[in-house]
Formats: C-alpha cells, sequence, structure tokens
C-alpha cells in the first residue's frame, strides 16, 4: 500500500551523509540515517516493517489535531469575535482525550505533492528558499492531509500542509573534534477552509530518539540513560493526578520537591532521577534572544513575496535542548519557534512490539524496546492553552484569518570519540 511506501529524502553530496524516510501514513518520520565512523546509525527507535506503525502508536508520527492531553467534553472557545465550539472524545480515561482523539492524524493518510510549488500554505518565495536550501529532488517534500469538519470532534475543515526538508550543515560546532552533518527541518502549517470558524490546533512531531541503539553489540545501547541532555528551560507544567494540566507553572529547580531533577545543564538523563516511571513532562522554554518564526500568519499578509521559512533554514540554532551521547559520538541540537516541548523516556515501553533490525532487533512482534529506550522530544505549545489563555502566551486557537505555522529544526552533529562500539 502506497501508504507505507516509505518516502526517501538524501542529501547524497553531504560526508558523512544524512537520510531519512518518512512514511504517508501518520507522516511518520520512520528512520534517521546518519554515517559516523563507517557505521550506519538510525537515530530514532521504531518498528522494523512500516505497517508496524499501525499497532505501535505515536512512535514517530505527527500528533494531531491537538497534542497531549485535554479534558473530555464541549469546550466554547472565541477569538477576534468568532465564537465555536468542540467536543473532545475520550480514549485514555473518561476524563482525558490524548493526542487527538480515538483515531487522530497518526493515523491519517498524508499525501504527497508531486513538487514544492502544488503547495498552497508556502507561499512563491518561499519555496525558491526552500529549493536552495535543499537542492535535488530528493531532499525535500511537502505532504498535506485535510481534517473533516468534526473530525474526532473538532470544528473546521483543516488543511495541514508539512513541510519534510534536509539540509546541509548549518549548525555552530562547538569545538574542533565537532563536526554538523546537517539538519532535518519540519514546518507545519494549517488553515480553515470555511470563514468565521475557530479551532484549537497543536501539532508536534512524536519522534523518539536513541543515539545508541545502532550499536547492538553494547549491552548499555538499548538505554538512553546515559545520554545527556541541555535544556534551556524555565518551568514545568503542573499537573492532575490524570496527568490533565492545572493551568499552572512550577520553576524547573522547585518541580520534584527541589530535587534539582528537572534541571538538564548536560547532565546524564540517568542521573538525580525524577520520583515516579521517568521523564514525562512538559518544559516550558527560557526566553529566547532572537527572533522567532510567528505562530500565525495573517491570512491578509500571506502573498508571493512572504517568507517566514528564510529565517529557519539561515539564522543560527539557539539549540533550545541538545541530545548526545558519548558512546556514538552523536548529538541533535534543536530549534522550534514553540513555546515548550514534552520530554518523554519511553517509561512505559514493553519488549510485545517491535525492535529495529539495526537495533539489535528481529523484527517481529514480540522483540520490542524496553523501558528507557528513546528519549521522546515533542516541540509544542503548553497543554490545554485553550482552557488557560491568561498564563500561557498563545491560547493554541486558529480562525479563519490565520494560517498555523510551526516548525522544529534538528541540526545532527557527530563528535569524536574514543571507542565507537562499532558492530
Amino acid at each position: 500500500m502506497a501508504e507505507f511506501k516509505p518516502v526517501l529524502l538524501t542529501l547524497p553530496s553531504l560526508t558523512p551523509p544524512l537520510a531519512v524516510e518518512v512514511l504517508p501514513f501518520g507522516l511518520t518520520i520512520h528512520r534517521v540515517y546518519v554515517q559516523a565512523d563507517g557505521k550506519t546509525h538510525d537515530i530514532v527507535i521504531g518498528p522494523e516493517d512500516p505497517q508496524g506503525h499501525t499497532e505501535v502508536k505515536y512512535v514517530n508520527t505527527v500528533i494531531g489535531r491537538y497534542a497531549n492531553r485535554v479534558p473530555v467534553g464541549t469546550h466554547n472557545v472565541s477569538k477576534d469575535g468568532i465564537q465555536g465550539s468542540f467536543t473532545t472524545v475520550t480514549n485514555e480515561s473518561p476524563e482525558v482525550s490524548l493526542h487527538g482523539g480515538l483515531k487522530g492524524w497518526d493515523f491519517a493518510i498524508w499525501s504527497k505533492y508531486d513538487t514544492l510549488s502544488d503547495a498552497t500554505l508556502f507561499t512563491k518565495s518561499e519555496v525558491e528558499t526552500i529549493t536552495q536550501a535543499a537542492p535535488g529532488d530528493a531532499s525535500a517534500a511537502i505532504f498535506h492531509y485535510t481534517s473533516p469538519d468534526g473530525e474526532e470532534g473538532y470544528e473546521g475543515t483543516l488543511l495541514t500542509e508539512t513541510l519534510v526538508a534536509l539540509v546541509g550543515p548549518r549548525g555552530v560546532a562547538s569545538g574542533p573534534a565537532e563536526h554538523a552533518v546537517g539538519s532535518v527541518v519540519i514546518v507545519y502549517r494549517s488553515r480553515l477552509q470555511e470563514k468565521d470558524k475557530v479551532t484549537p490546533i497543536n501539532l508536534t512531531q512524536h519522534w523518539g530518539f536513541n543515539l545508541d541503539a545502532s550499536l547492538k553489540d553494547d549491552p548499555e545501547a538499548q538505554s538512553i540513560l546515559n545520554h545527556r541532555v541541555t535544556l534551556k528551560a524555565s518551568h514545568i507544567a503542573d499537573r492532575h493526578a490524570n496527568f490533565l494540566p492545572t493551568g499552572n507553572f512550577i520553576p524547573v529547580a522547585e518541580a520534584d520537591n527541589g530535587s534539582l531533577a528537572h534541571v538538564h545543564d548536560g547532565k546524564r538523563v540517568g542521573d538525580n532521577w525524577p520520583s515516579g516511571a521517568g521523564y514525562d513532562d512538559y518544559y516550558v522554554l527560557s526566553e529566547r534572544t532572537t527572533r522567532q518564526s510567528p505562530h500565525r500568519i495573517k491570512t491578509s499578509e500571506f502573498g508571493p513575496s512572504l517568507n517566514v521559512v528564510k529565517d529557519i533554514f539561515e539564522r543560527p540554532n539557539e539549540n533550545v535542548l541538545e541530545l548526545s551521547s558519548e558512546k556514538s559520538g552523536l548529538a541533535v541540537k534543536f530549534d522550534s519557534n514553540q513555546d515548550g516541548l514534552m520530554f518523554y523516556t519511553n517509561n512505559f515501553s514493553n519488549e510485545k512490539g517491535y525492535r529495529k533490525k539495526i537495533h539489535g532487533g528481529t523484527g517481529e512482534k514480540g522483540d520490542g524496546y524496553r523501558k528507557q529506550s528513546a528519549t521522546f522530544i515533542e516541540f509544542h505549545e503548553p497543554l490545554a492553552a485553550f482552557k488557560y489563555p491568561t498564563t500561557t502566551s498563545t491560547d493554541t486557537l486558529l480562525t479563519s484569518n490565520e494560517i498555523y505555522n510551526n516548525y522544529v529544526r534538528a541540526d545532527v552533529f557527530l563528535r569524536q570519540v574514543e571507542h565507537t562500539g562499532a558492530a
């Protein structure tokens, strides 16, 4: 089936090379290949067979229409004089609707435009910038999906176009022993198709990273506890016992009874482990120093010469989160225009699922990843922000007079290591 046939994006001119496989099913980042010291790494976990994503939910897929948890029930919203109402459905518990409902966009079948110019939510100037940054037919693709009015209780017909692009080294190396490999850029654009509508939207890529997993002869490679994390965050979201947000935020130094477990300053993930099963927290990013790509673009300003993606490709990455491993020598530095991110350490994984062969698995069901086998890094706006507009910088509402704009950029680096653990 076409939805399970990977679309391969490559930058073959890069040394070492970087490549990504994207599935139209769930807009899934199926693989991220990196060549390091003569070995091929796949730095995201997941099933070997693309069709395994029908059984393993939320692994490297897009999440929509609304990421994370919102209360079940009918919600009345208003923005710019436009009134709206939507009803979220239960799927995680009687009180909680998770990741868009019973059948979210992670199960939607996306279509790839034949050319970048076929997209309607990226301007002519932006397509030119994308083509220059990601040259060649195999370096960038735009996928699209139209969510019908009423899907999973959400109001309005919503067209979404998502750019996935590979670009050459843009990141700044931290020293002579670090080499910039290249970058993965994802840009989400959405627009309501009817007039005078308002709907909530909060998208993310729910991708799970393990930079060591391809070192399959190393018994510690299936764990991310030795990975190091630097996260520039000021607060985490306070939540109820059912994981719904309270609308309040806690300074990272005070969270978890002041244990400093949520102060990620380059420490190992496994050091100063938080109470409970592990990390599964929403972090509000600290104030950034450079101008960010806007969350919304006014439709009245959306014309051929508008170019919002130029800064995404060309300005330096602020490195709001850095994930690195001393074993593989790989590091990924992230940037986004979103106000925060979920950081999840795959606490509830079990070995009944699937594991890629490159990660030492058989590819068969029952040979899955163990707990703490990946760090899921999901950039999106604060939890259920349409309910708490006074405590967040965005209400996550989109009107017919706006275009939703969300991006994440992941810069991949290779660092010099004494032992690669190569098989």
